[in-house]
């Protein structure tokens, strides 16, 4: 499975970051200025520049959502991107903070105790070269310190490229991948993003509730935080829901439209679909403790320095950095071919979402969170 450098490397927030000191205390939330419109327009306008194809920001303060946008949803059809009703994404990694909050739901009613081994819950799963799910802890899983590695890709097979062939995986297909790999280290010695993790924790889910992943996610965070806009595609469905940017891609030097995608291939590491409005308004519930309860809500941002010298720590399922004026930002970014997007929020109602289609070159994220939650 091919997940750009871009969904891999959560630590690229921080990057610009690392050398400014920071005052710990949580900025206080401003209205939204027209100084910082411009400039987070101006930086849609420089990531078209830059190879993208449509470029989004969605900015919330204080309750009040501003979308801007820079290109085209489609170039075939010049079709301009629509800030009336938001358009659907592909959002790749931002998946998995969904995924470990259903888990980290499901620690606080005692169904799932997140310093037990995966083999309590799926016996037998995880064994291979150094691999032991005996001793691999759901707590290590959520924040990528199992030693797991990534499902060996058959050659030439991207999402994408499954779903224009009708190729469909099942997890446990999967799983069996990765564990032609031997382990990357010891469980919990160190740190190595790898979807395989999140798929595990999808299995897992669906073993202790009984229930498909889908519906879980359904009546636990979309329909009680009203994101309708936001859903996971079932195996198969490749394409999606309108009103969608076309997602793009340079393949061999020619603009390709990439946006089918088989999303049983990421599935619950990095199928969803959502919308900037709907994003913001999930992490800034995150937040606010209104989907996780205050103790899971700490061990979630209970994480570790990611190793990249740039001060981005990675807790479970989620991602943090402070910005130069203060502010902690909270979140995670994502990418499937044609699509890459970052999201998060601040204890102090800010949110923003970026999101972009297309073959970048070069992309700051550390200045694009900086000018839309500092300026």
């Amino acid at each position: 499975m091919r997940i750009p450098a871009f969904a891999l490397s959560i630590c690229m927030v921080a990057v610009v970051l690392a050398s400014c000191a920071a005052d710990p205390v949580e900025a206080a939330a401003r209205p939204l200025g027209g100084a910082r419109v411009d400039t987070v327009s101006r930086d849609l306008d420089a990531l078209t520049r830059s190879g993208a194809v449509g470029a989004l920001a969605t900015l919330t303060d204080n309750g009040v959502t501003t979308v801007l946008t820079a290109g085209l949803a489609d170039v075939a059809a010049r079709t301009p991107i629509l800030t009336d009703r938001g358009e659907h994404v592909r959002v790749g990694s931002i998946t998995k903070t969904f995924t470990a909050a259903i888990v980290l739901q499901l620690a606080a009613e005692q169904r799932i105790d997140l310093d037990q081994p995966i083999e309590r819950y799926l016996p037998g799963l995880l064994v291979g070269d150094g691999i032991d799910g005996r001793v691999i802890t759901v707590r290590q899983i959520l924040g990528h310190r199992s030693g797991l590695s990534e499902p060996v890709e058959p050659a030439g097979l991207n999402e994408h490229e499954a779903a224009r062939v009708g190729r469909t995986y099942t997890p446990a297909q999967e799983i069996a991948l990765a564990l032609q790999h031997p382990a990357q280290f010891a469980p919990g010695t160190g740190f190595a993003y790898a979807n395989t993790n999140y798929l595990v924790a999808g299995m897992l889910i669906e073993a202790v509730t009984g229930h498909r992943y889908a519906d879980e996610l359904r009546d636990r965070i979309l329909t009680p935080l009203s994101l309708s806009d936001t859903y996971l595609p079932a195996t198969g469905e490749t394409g999606m829901r309108d009103p969608h940017l076309t997602g793009y891609a340079t393949v061999d030097g020619v603009l390709a439209d990439q946006t089918l995608m088989e999303p049983s291939l990421p599935w619950t590491s990095g199928a969803l679909v959502s919308t900037g409005a709907d994003l913001n308004r999930f992490f800034t519930a995150l937040l606010a403790g209104q989907v996780l309860p205050q103790a899971q809500l700490g061990q979630m941002l209970d994480g570790v320095d990611m190793g990249s010298g740039d001060g981005m720590s990675y807790g479970l399922g989620i991602g943090y950095t402070q910005l130069p004026c203060g502010t902690k930002f909270v979140g995670h970014v994502g990418g499937v071919q044609g699509f890459a997007a970052v999201s998060g929020a601040t204890s102090s109602g800010q949110a923003v979402t970026f999101s972009y289609t297309g073959t970048v070159a070069d992309t700051d994220i550390g200045a694009l969170l900086t000018h839309a939650l500092c300026e």
